[in-house]
């Protein structure tokens, strides 16, 4: 928060420099100066009180940057995480998300794609099934994995992969198939974004 500058020292010794109408008008350009300060100070709290409520993704089952548990890679059950989200910018009509590993040695892996899902939606359940199509959750597209739906993590064995989840808001459905890929997807929003949101997970098999 900006501190109010103080300008009576300064106006205390300009008094005694100044008399009658000249001390009257500096003090009202003081006064003018301490407004506008008030006036950006207030205008730059209200910002920093709109970044607060910025689009937002998160999980239950591990933090920003933090590990991913096992249950939800290939060492485990291989089921989704959950995953929740606070309210989409103004017009969201639709979601996608799409979650890959920027760390594979081949280059980026795609563990899942989502699509066609409400607009109202706030949250995935864990373990989405491997369904086309899921009841009140959406479509889903191909993996890296050549399947349908969400493949967890499964890492050559070395330094800790990079798991990004993104959940896209758009301004209407995509009206796409299920069973497409990242690219198609990817192509599809193109030009439809109002905003994105992005969770990044991380594991290491040892």
């Amino acid at each position: 928060m900006i501190a109010l500058a103080r300008f009576e020292p300064l106006r205390e010794a300009n008094d005694h420099m100044l008399s009658g109408e000249s001390v009257t008008q500096a003090r009202l350009c003081f006064a003018r100066m301490q407004w506008v300060v008030a006036v950006l100070a207030a205008l730059l709290t209200g910002t920093a009180g709109r970044f607060s409520d910025a689009f937002e993704l998160k999980s239950p089952t591990f933090t920003a940057e933090g590990e991913i548990p096992a249950r939800h890679t290939c060492d485990g059950a291989d089921v989704s995480p959950p995953l929740r989200w606070n309210d989409p910018p103004a017009g969201t009509k639709a979601f996608a998300l799409i979650a890959d590993d920027p760390d594979a040695p081949g280059g980026t892996w795609v563990h899942w794609v989502l699509y066609e899902m409400s607009p109202q939606a706030r949250e995935l359940p864990e373990g989405v099934p491997p369904r086309d199509t899921v009841a009140d959750i959406g479509r889903q597209g191909m993996n890296d994995f050549k399947r349908v739906g969400y493949g967890g993590p499964c890492p050559p064995r070395g330094p800790a992969h990079r798991y990004i989840f993104k959940l896209y808001a758009l301004d209407g459905q995509i009206d796409l198939p299920p069973r497409k890929n990242k690219a198609d997807v990817l192509k599809a929003i193109e030009g439809h974004v109002l905003g994105q949101a992005e969770l990044v997970g991380r594991y290491q098999r040892r």
